[in-house]
């Protein structure tokens, strides 16, 4: 068992993604949804939002549906083979028409005079994890498919199943990995002031291994 374990440990720091392909925010996505690196869908600039702010995420039969009912807070992206609308609003807002899919707030924003909604959509396999790195807004995690793990020195998130969410507050060192048994179709939120960078990369944290102890757990079964 112990051999098994530092198995696992190893292909998860194996499967961190390199420097060079690390900054997914920068990265558009391509029409090939493979398993790899987050990627960037969409990214939307914001004047202003409510105090208490949620994502909103909606899934349509067309783009041009999707369209017809975004607000100025709403980007429209196709992902995971659905038309989704992405808004940002308080927790009561609905588009027309469209399958109302989920609600993740609220995100614990902080005061700015413009913010950036930058989108991600990723595909992990288990044991799969993103660079280690910091950001300078929320972020939120959404998954489609598949199970997820989050690390922080504060502990460790986790969510199973299609629909799991998740939030972080801007600030502390992160490691996401992919857990369970089946890859994690998944989009992330980082809700920013516009006038920072979205994520930093950093080596001044060292995860604990809790979420490759669930990894581990996970394979057992």
């Amino acid at each position: 068992m112990r051999d098994l374990f530092v198995g696992l440990m190893a292909m998860a720091a194996m499967a961190v993604p390199s420097v060079a392909v690390a900054q997914a925010t920068a990265r558009p996505c391509g029409p090939v949804e493979e398993a790899g690196p987050a990627c960037l869908l969409a990214s939307k600039q914001l004047p202003s939002l409510p105090s208490k702010v949620f994502w909103h995420l909606d899934r349509f039969s067309s783009k041009d549906a999707a369209e017809r009912a975004a607000s100025v807070s709403s980007a429209v992206v196709d992902a995971f083979g659905s038309t989704w609308l992405f808004t940002l609003a308080k927790r009561g807002w609905r588009p027309r028409g469209g399958e109302h899919v989920s609600t993740v707030g609220p995100l614990p924003i902080t005061p700015a005079s413009n913010y950036s909604a930058e989108y991600l959509r990723s595909i992990f396999k288990p044991g799969t994890t993103a660079p280690l790195h910091v950001h300078s807004g929320p972020e939120a995690f959404f998954a489609v498919r598949g199970d997820t793990c989050l690390e922080t020195p504060n502990g460790v998130q986790t969510g199973r199943g299609p629909g799991n969410s998740m939030m972080i507050k801007a600030g502390p060192p992160m490691l996401l990995m992919a857990i369970g048994n089946v890859p994690r179709q998944g989009f992330a939120l980082i809700l920013h002031d516009a006038s920072q960078p979205a994520t930093t990369l950093t080596q001044m944290w060292h995860p604990a291994g809790l979420c490759a102890q669930q990894l581990l757990a996970d394979q057992a079964n």
